[in-house]
This record gives structure tokens, sequence and C-alpha cells, in this order.
């Protein structure tokens, strides 16, 4: 039987695998294509490596060139990677009318996610309507500090693994930590009372948000849901008065019929 990993020798680390996952996870919303040069300076790989890592993630189609741009985007394999993933989650399937239910009552969008270290990454979302200047889709990241999804997450993890993730981002993302420590305290503080975290536009300044985690793990994971709504809907406390408890409620629903599907109610 293979030791656990916390056990492993440091020997068993694949340096080169890691490296080339770390260049396609340079790749973000907004920036679809990247040069060698960007690459390097996000991965601190040198452009040699970086080279030798491109070609060998386009031959195996997780990356493609664009010769035009001299640049790299994302492949199709990249996709199809993930897909499993999503297609495993069935939990999807049951929220999505309760998701979609909320979104257009509350006019913004409604999301499900589950953490990727130091962030969520959305594994289903549905929209109240289609002009929201703020678009949330299935794949995108938001960083754990700054978003009411976050905090809610880390209001739903055990002490222990809620410390481990701080700790992350105290270390790899200082600078953003220092300026949400404050916000992210008070939600954590607040949160037992009302049961779910807030977000005023701390992440996307015109869209405010509120988060509720998942009381029952799904396949050992914390899900979280969230629901933004663009600021310019919203009264003074619209989010703490009306949108944070309607969401507690559809969590709550959400959980019922999920244990109900699973034959555990």
């Amino acid at each position: 039987m293979p030791p656990a990993p916390a056990d492993r020798p440091h020997q068993m680390f694949a340096t080169s695998l890691a490296n080339g996952l770390r260049l396609l996870a340079s790749f973000e919303m907004g920036e679809p294509a990247l040069g060698n040069r960007d690459l390097a300076e996000r991965t601190g790989l040198s452009k040699a490596s970086v080279s030798r890592l491109t070609y060998t993630l386009c031959e195996l189609g997780f990356l493609k060139y664009d010769a035009q741009a001299r640049r790299y985007r994302l492949g199709s394999a990249t996709l199809a990677a993930g897909y499993p993933l999503l297609a495993s989650l069935s939990i999807r399937q049951v929220a999505r009318p309760f998701m979609q239910a909320l979104a257009s009552e509350a006019g913004g969008s409604v999301s499900l996610g589950l953490r990727d270290r130091t962030h969520m990454v959305y594994v289903e979302t549905c929209r109240g309507h289609e002009g929201m200047a703020f678009r949330p889709d299935i794949g995108g990241a938001m960083p754990v500090w700054a978003t009411s999804i976050g905090r809610a997450w880390l209001a739903g993890a055990a002490a222990d693994l809620r410390e481990e993730v701080l700790h992350r981002i105290r270390t790899d993302h200082a600078t953003a930590w220092k300026a949400q420590r404050g916000a992210v305290l008070a939600e954590l503080e607040a949160f037992p009372r009302r049961g779910f975290c807030l977000g005023l536009g701390d992440w996307q300044r015109d869209v405010h948000a509120v988060g509720v985690p998942m009381r029952v793990p799904v396949d050992g994971e914390t899900l979280v849901f969230n629901c933004g709504v663009p600021a310019v809907q919203l009264g003074p406390r619209t989010m703490e008065e009306v949108i944070g408890p309607r969401l507690v409620r559809m969590v709550r629903e959400v959980e019922q019929a999920w244990l109900a599907g699973a034959g555990l109610s």
C-alpha cells in the first residue's frame, strides 16, 4: 500500500509535471493568449524551460500556438481533462432549478463553487438576466479572501483546514491579505449569527454578493453557493436583510433535495 502523501519523501515530487501545470494555471480570465515572456514572468521559469514545456503541451493538445499573434492559448485537452469532474458533480443538476429561481428573483447571478488552493472555482452558475456587467461562468476562479463565496468557504471549513488556507493566503498573497484581512475576519465573526458572508464590492466594485456554504459535504468537499447582484439595484441593506437570508433558505432546500435523492434524508 503506498504511503500517505504527507509521508512521501520530497524526491517523489515531479518537478517537470508541476512546472507544466503551473504554466497552464498562468492563463486567466480576460487574458486568453500569452507569450513565452509572459509565461516565464508568471511562473518564474527560464525561457528555455518555458519553450520546452509549451512545445510538449502543444503536442499533447493542452496548448495551441497562434502563429499570427505569436502567443499560446489553452487547447481543447485542457477542457476535456476537467469534464469528468463536472460530470461527477451531480449536485449541479439538483441545485440548478433552485439557483435559477433565486437568480431570477434577485435579478443577479447564483453560482456554486469549490475550493482550489486559495481560490474558489465555479462549477455551476445561473443568471437572472443577460445584462449583468459581471458574468461569472463555469471554471471562473475567484480569490478566497476578497469574495463572499471564498469567505463563506472559510466560515464553513474545519478549523485546521481553514487555518491552513489562511496561512497560504498570508504567505502567497501577502499584499492582498493585508488589504482584506479586516473584512475577512469581520465576516468570519458574523457568520455564526447570520449564516452567510458578504462581499460588498471587494472583488468587483459594482457587484455585491453573499455566500453560504453547504453543511453537507459532497464527495468530501465543502461546496459554497453565492448570489451576486449589481450594486445599483440594491438598497442600503438589501444584501443583509433580503438576499442573504433568501440564499440561506435556498441552500437548505438544496441540501434537503440532495439528501432525499441520495436516500439519506
